[in-house]
């Protein structure tokens, strides 16, 4: 695909939080459809940062980088690449994100992004979202087990968020009588997501087959709706459950992070009363942009806090 013309590009060095920075190319154009450039896309992320990085503190990131904008080709990075500041805090994980080794003995050096002047460098990175694990590590970088559970409500063709927020209503219940509960983010890109913290960390292997329990309980109940499979085929018209990403290996979206959408959407909190709404009326709910989810954050605080 060939890429859009790019206006004059610039740079300049920045002082965050007593770190300095080089950001360039700022008026490079990352979202061809709206002319979002990378200066506007690092405002957005600068000004979300209060509410972004507690969710990302204590959790590896990986991160998908467009570094033509989203347009061209993409790519996952997440060992921190040649170059890393040194002041950029890593830890060192086994490839399965399970205490001890994997099976054979890989491990991963990922970035820490729990500070404003990382969260600069990533994005100067044309790190557009930033994926993060349902585990955490300790302050020295061994990973803890799983904070909370995760749910990806993934519509098949033919289906659209109007159902995800239908069966949302119903993961909601299942969790519910799990004394769990659960706290929705649109995915920003077609679906949602659906969190539940625990009270005590529990390895991967636990939180994934507590979640499988949940989607193939509802794919019995509710087939009509729900699938827990991941065959595609079998998803048309319905809402694939997604309890994978629960494995110690897997990453979701993180709450507040840009997707590489055709426009700039925002995986972003929402109320139950919102996806009520949702599953009511089929235009009862929308993705969001960089815009409305800092508006958002204004008028609601952190719904996801």
């Amino acid at each position: 695909m060939p890429r859009s013309p790019q206006r004059p590009q610039t740079e300049v060095h920045v002082d965050v939080e007593g770190r300095t920075l080089r950001l360039t190319n700022l008026e490079k154009v990352l979202y061809p459809s709206t002319g979002t450039t990378k200066g506007e896309v690092l405002d957005y992320y600068a000004r979300i940062a209060p509410v972004l990085l507690p969710h990302l503190a204590g959790r590896p990131v990986t991160r998908i980088r467009w570094p033509h904008g989203v347009g061209d080709k993409s790519f996952f990075e997440k060992n921190a690449p040649a170059g890393t500041p040194s002041w950029v805090r890593t830890a060192e994980v086994p490839t399965t994100g399970s205490r001890g080794a994997s099976r054979h003995g890989d491990t991963l050096v990922f970035p820490i992004i729990d500070q404003l002047a990382t969260l600069m460098w990533a994005v100067n990175l044309a790190a557009l979202e930033l994926h993060v694990h349902q585990w955490t590590v300790d302050g020295d970088g061994e990973p803890v087990g799983a904070d909370r559970l995760v749910i990806d409500l993934d519509p098949g063709e033919g289906a659209g968020l109007h159902e995800c927020c239908g069966v949302a209503l119903l993961v909601r219940e299942a969790l519910a009588a799990r004394d769990l509960d659960a706290h929705p983010v649109t995915s920003g890109s077609k679906g949602l997501h659906l969190y539940a913290r625990l009270d005590a960390p529990l390895p991967p292997e636990e939180t994934s087959a507590l979640a499988k329990e949940i989607a193939e309980e509802l794919q019995t109940g509710h087939g009509d709706l729900v699938t827990a499979t991941m065959t595609k085929a079998r998803r048309r018209g319905k809402v694939f459950l997604d309890w994978s990403q629960n494995a110690g290996s897997k990453t979701t979206v993180a709450p507040y992070s840009l997707r590489g959408t055709p426009r700039p959407q925002v995986a972003t909190p929402v109320t139950w009363e919102e996806v009520a709404e949702g599953a009511d009326d089929p235009l009862g709910l929308d993705q969001f942009t960089m815009a409305q989810a800092l508006e958002r954050v204004d008028e609601y605080g952190d719904l996801f806090a």
